[in-house]
């Protein structure tokens, strides 16, 4: 056995507790069952007098001796992990002076100990990395569930009376009899404008996630407490101070925190590699890569036919001759149809994100080959890469002009034809249409899934909009900042965290495939979010300080391309590919979301689009995949 600590491992958590246990060893077991893709390598379980928690284990590091259980040395702390503590060789060094013994090499143990002395909200605070964990401590009677500060990895709950259940997903929870499958009613007029259910809710009444930053402290018998014990550092008027160094200097500061961010989430037992997309982001984690690591990066890249201009794979082919990377391409015509029952599993909920589909398909590739891949996620998002966030700064001045100036500009755009406006024209009509109520409503409606009017037309009013209250609530708690960091912040706390962090966790645990991102890191964002403004855009110029601090690394066709999403040929694809499968489900008579919608709005968004009138494809993979739930669950 290795006397060196090592780091840890991926896997799915789950278990009960209640004052009354009883026989939940098969509830526990049916929850492993059900998360077995995302830790195949190993299975325990804990019991203590009140609760019974599990793991399933997907083995990255200490190969040998992490399997769990893992408990203290006195077997009355017993702790499981989902993600990675990348601290706890720090924290574990501290453990021993103290005189705690230790009978693994990874971090989950580490948990167990610092449950012997902390509360939970300290106890927290002191791990950084992507994580989920449960501990129960049997001494206190306590069951300790928490989640990282951004929420990368998930944790989903339900209580009634004396009962808790958790689990990383939302199946595992509704494996327990006792958890009824009630369907939210308001969860769809928020689903249908973010693509998501916003944290914490689900579109489960009652299971909800534990937000991102917080941990659940519950003592069968007693209420749960939820506390928080991390928010999303923001430079306001009576809050963090902000920095001021010289673009050249932000740069290298960020050079070197990105660098360091990249080495810790190089260690590892089990082959390693990353996903290259041809962006900024990828290309700077991969370049890093290179620089760190003797043997040739293992790269990773998916491409459509190129008719609809989705193909990533010439970019992604510049930065990897460029670092000499051991490429691997991928071409893939996915059977559309397949696909949709099996992302609407993986996610237990709809999912309006269609970006899904290459995630899926590029995690599926990939984990032929490597175990853990190391992403660009974030970059966007910490350095200001959409261009939705220049247009949220010029929509504040746009707000600001008289009514006669506006509605001359919208009438003018309005005469194009509709048929006729394509690209940046069409992203200037958007802008202009909604420009004039600013922030934040005019950038929800830029991201909305679901174009306002057409949203409107199917709820056909009188809903409960809580899913809107929530975001501006979000909005309201940054008041006084700058505008931009405003839009960071609230990009932060919705889109990251309900679009982005839950596409890369389930579609990479559906392959038992680990995912890391360094521009997630702690100390990146703290330094990041200090940064001023001006550093991060200026007007159409973009994530400045972030080009700069990679220039070197960066080919320059990469650095000049425009911003290119994600994406699939979702137009087409409703016209041909998922043509008829469309027909007997969304456009159906018998159509679930038509009982939950108005019949004739749904109706009307699928003949336009099949009449090529307008093009619904992104409203339709977001019905669609609530209709392919709500069909599962039979609502």
């Amino acid at each position: 056995m290795r006397d060196v600590p090592t780091l840890p491992l991926m896997c799915g958590i789950c278990g009960v507790a209640a004052a009354q246990l009883g026989d939940v060893e098969l509830l526990v077991d049916a929850q492993l069952e059900g998360l077995h893709h995302r830790g195949p390598d190993a299975r325990g379980s804990f019991r203590g007098r009140h609760a019974l928690i599990g793991q399933n284990r997907l083995a990255i590091i200490d190969l040998v001796t992490g399997d769990p259980p893992i408990t203290n040395e006195a077997g009355t702390v017993a702790a499981v992990l989902n993600g990675e503590v990348y601290n706890f060789r720090e924290l574990r060094d501290e453990l021993a002076r103290e005189g705690h013994a230790f009978g693994s090499q990874g971090d989950t143990e580490v948990l167990a100990h610092l449950a012997e002395r902390l509360p939970p909200v300290d106890l927290a605070r002191r791990l950084d990395g992507m994580f989920a964990f449960a501990i129960w401590d049997e001494r206190r009677g306590r069951l300790v569930l928490g989640r990282d500060r951004v929420g990368k990895k998930p944790l989903f709950y339900w209580h009634s009376g004396d009962r808790l259940v958790f689990g990383s997903e939302i199946k595992a929870v509704l494996c327990d009899p006792a958890v009824p499958r009630r369907l939210d009613r308001g969860a769809i007029p928020a689903y249908l404008t973010f693509g998501y259910v916003p944290t914490p809710r689900t579109f489960f009444d009652g299971i909800h996630s534990l937000p991102p930053g917080h941990v659940l402290t519950f003592e069968p018998g007693s209420e749960p407490v939820v506390e928080s014990y991390w928010e999303p550092p923001l430079v306001n008027d009576g809050g963090l101070g902000r920095l001021d160094p010289p673009l050249p200097a932000a740069a290298r500061e960020v050079r070197s925190l990105l660098e360091a961010a990249v080495r810790r989430r190089l260690i590892s037992d089990v082959p390693l590699g990353a996903f290259l997309s041809g962006g900024i982001d990828s290309s700077a984690v991969v370049g890093l890569m290179a620089g760190l690591t003797e043997e040739p990066v293992q790269t990773f890249t998916i491409g459509f036919d190129d008719r609809d201009g989705f193909d990533e794979r010439p970019y992604a082919r510049i930065l990897a001759t460029r670092h000499r990377t051991d490429h691997h391409e991928f071409v893939v015509d996915p059977d559309a149809v397949d696909l949709v029952e099996r992302l609407v599993w993986h996610h237990d909920q709809p999912f309006g994100d269609s970006s899904a589909i290459p995630t899926f398909l590029l995690s599926e590739v990939t984990a032929r080959h490597v175990t853990v891949a190391l992403s660009g996620d974030g970059g966007d998002e910490l350095f200001a890469g959409y261009e939705r966030f220049a247009a949220g700064l010029a929509a504040r001045r746009y707000s600001a002009l008289p009514d006669r100036v506006q509605g001359a500009v919208g009438g003018l755009l309005g005469l194009l034809p509709a048929g006729s406006v394509h690209g940046r024209m069409r992203r200037v009509q958007r802008f202009a249409g909604v420009a004039g109520r600013g922030l934040p409503d005019a950038y929800r409606c830029w991201i909305s899934f679901v174009a306002e009017e057409d949203r409107n037309a199917l709820l056909d009013g009188g809903r409960d909009d809580w899913g809107l209250d929530d975001y501006r609530s979000i909005w309201s708690r940054s008041d006084g900042a700058h505008p931009l960091d405003r839009l960071l912040d609230l990009n932060l706390r919705t889109y990251l965290l309900d679009d982005l962090l839950v596409k890369a966790d389930r579609m990479s645990m559906a392959h038992a495939l680990e995912v890391r991102s360094p521009f997630l890191d702690s100390e990146l964002i703290s330094y990041a979010v200090r940064l001023p403004p001006s550093h991060k855009a200026r007007g159409l110029a973009l994530k400045r300080v972030l080009r700069a601090a990679i220039s070197d690394l960066v080919p320059e066709e990469i650095l000049k391309r425009p911003k290119h999403g994600f994406g699939v040929p979702l137009d087409r694809w409703f016209r041909e590919d998922l043509r008829s499968y469309v027909r007997s489900t969304l456009a159906a008579k018998d159509a679930r979301v038509k009982q939950h919608l108005t019949p004739g709005a749904v109706d009307r968004l699928h003949e336009e689009h099949q009449a090529g009138l307008r093009n619904h494809g992104h409203a339709l993979w977001t019905l669609l995949t609530l209709e392919v739930f709500l069909r599962r669950e039979g609502w």
